[in-house]
């Protein structure tokens, strides 16, 4: 499945996140609890917030852009994911303004997020890893990644050939649309 990331969608979720939080947390919290939020609205929806890529990692899943705007702040200057927050220091991330616009994120996902965050905003980093590592589509990278189709998530949650093949076709539209504009 293809689709496009949405930068101002995943910093508005993640700055939504972080102020759940207090306005700081570490970067590997962070990373989980945005792909729980991203893998259950894929679920519920048959489409992501981010429309990230996904990996599996040593640590868990990470969605691959989003860690790339944690991981190489100076890459990716002038980025609208830095006017919400900042560049990570000692492990953690932190929000640059109280001021968390939500105007890309609809009222469905934000009660998604609040609900993730509910569930699992008071686990450690470590546990929210070990959580992470026993979803089915988690490979062990063995110190690299290894890439996760998001149509394989669909089928582990049970959906049938036919509707997977939909989302898919749906995503794609979606991302090619996107481009366009």
């Amino acid at each position: 499945m293809r689709t496009r990331f949405r930068e101002e969608k995943a910093a508005q979720a993640a700055a939504r996140l972080l102020k759940l939080r207090g306005g700081k947390m570490s970067h590997l919290k962070l990373i989980k609890l945005m792909y729980l939020v991203d893998r259950e609205a894929l679920v519920r929806w048959g489409r992501p917030v981010t429309h990230d890529s996904y990996f599996s990692m040593p640590h868990g899943p990470v969605l691959s852009f989003t860690l790339d705007r944690i991981n190489e702040p100076e890459g990716s200057e002038g980025a609208y994911w830095h006017t919400l927050i900042g560049p990570k220091q000692d492990n953690e991330v932190s929000l640059v303004t109280e001021d968390v616009p939500a105007d890309q994120l609809s009222p469905a996902e934000e009660e998604l997020i609040d609900r993730i965050f509910a569930e699992y905003g008071q686990m450690s980093r470590w546990q929210l890893r070990d959580v992470t590592h026993r979803l089915p589509e988690w490979q062990d990278p063995r110190g690299s990644s290894v890439r996760i189709d998001p149509a394989d998530i669909l089928r582990h949650e049970g959906f049938p050939e036919e509707d997977i093949n939909e989302i898919a076709e749906e995503l794609e539209e979606s991302a090619i649309a996107d481009a366009i504009l």
